[in-house]
């Protein structure tokens, strides 16, 4: 593991100083996206550092997340101006503005949470002032963006909000991670800025362009595949023999219905069942014994049970969406520690056997946005049972 990766959010803060709006070229805010520039230039690096920012708590972090938002912008090749931190009356307030080399211009707002009430105003009035300033042409070439952190399921009101005032084809929100999944695709697909600014702002009247990104996401294999896939025969492991316990790692996410963490309390702690979808990868080959530990995307390991049956299609009715999760299993011993998720930062992964002999500041999500089985090794740190 590079020095690099070694070092936590948290340290690299401390060193810097206090984040404000201080002007100066050697002051806190300088010296931290100097350090973003120089230093994060892989997409997983990013994504420790974003979610180390989520997990805690005050303004030093939430001014992090702000420029850690910006500087992803620059992995989707904008260019990207950072804002600041607070409003001041009489000056340009925003929190980022990114400008394509098309000419299409973003500002960006960036949100931990939706907890609170989030006035659209704000955000149609920094793209308003930029456009007065000329430095944004017009409407027709501009775009205003929440960046969300955590999207409570159960509110919905920036999203109301928008509609109700017509203004879909001047706002859209999109959350941390998914901005996160789109840098990572621009790394490990052939996708372009273009292809990203497609699924950013609204679309036109053809679907052509993202029918064509679909399809070539379809065709090649990410980098990490390929770089499996040149490895020598032999250091594939070899088949398990039938009877012998799997170990298996499920990602979870919140919905409109429930957080993960809800999901996972009711289902696996309450009624000791979990489901799978059709195509959940893995569904077939999990049987009696095995053990599985289950993600909540963007946070990290809460909980982890034994695999009690094989799924069968049944339905039950606190499962959400049934027709999408038809094959249901029975879980039996559990733990949940979902106040205390196990993070699968830098220095955890450095002890999994799978990125063994990867760099660690690569794109790292492929490893929990699908079911996979995983060793009896890495179950073991995932879970903390080791």
């Amino acid at each position: 593991m590079s020095s690099k990766s070694a070092i936590y959010l948290t340290q690299i803060l401390n060193l810097v100083g206090s984040l404000d709006d201080s002007p100066g070229d050697d002051v806190p805010r300088e010296r931290f996206r100097r350090f973003l520039r120089a230093n994060v230039r892989e997409v997983g690096q990013g994504r420790d550092y974003i979610q180390e920012c989520l997990r805690l708590k005050g303004d030093q972090y939430n001014y992090a997340l702000q420029d850690l938002i910006n500087h992803l912008g620059s992995f989707l090749d904008f260019e990207v101006v950072f804002g600041r931190y607070r409003g001041v009356s009489g000056q340009l307030n925003f929190d980022g503005h990114w400008i394509s080399p098309s000419g299409f211009h973003i500002v960006v707002e960036v949100k931990t949470t939706e907890t609170y009430a989030i006035k659209t105003k704000t955000l149609v009035g920094y793209v308003n002032d930029l456009i007065s300033e000329n430095e944004i042409p017009d409407w027709k070439n501009a775009l205003g963006l929440y960046v969300v952190g955590e999207i409570d399921p159960e509110l919905r009101q920036l999203e109301n909000s928008i509609i109700a005032e017509s203004r879909i084809n001047q706002l859209r929100i999109i959350s941390v991670e998914s901005l996160l999944s789109l840098a990572e695709l621009m790394n490990e697909y052939d996708v372009n800025h273009d292809d990203i600014l497609a699924v950013i702002r609204p679309s036109g009247p053809k679907v052509d362009p993202i029918v064509d990104l679909i399809t070539r996401l379809r065709a090649p294999a990410p980098t990490e595949i390929l770089e499996e896939e040149k490895r020598p025969k032999e250091e594939v492991p070899p088949v398990e023999p039938e009877g012998e316990i799997s170990y298996w790692l499920t990602p979870v996410k919140s919905d409109e219905y429930a957080t993960a963490e809800e999901t996972v309390k009711t289902l696996v702690s309450e009624e000791r069942i979990y489901a799978f979808g059709e195509r959940t990868p893995g569904r077939k080959h999990l049987k009696p014994g095995d053990w599985i530990c289950f993600y909540a995307t963007g946070k990290g390991v809460i909980a982890h049970a034994q695999v009690m049956s094989r799924p069968e299609r049944k339905t039950h009715p606190k499962v959400h969406e049934a027709e999408k999760y038809p094959w249901m299993f029975k879980v039996g011993k559990s733990a949940l520690y979902l106040e205390e998720p196990i993070i699968i930062d830098a220095e955890l992964r450095s002890r999994l056997e799978a990125f063994r002999g990867r760099d660690l500041n690569k794109p790292w999500a492929w490893f929990v946005q699908a079911t996979r089985k995983v060793s009896n090794h890495d179950f073991d740190i995932l879970t903390k049972r080791k």
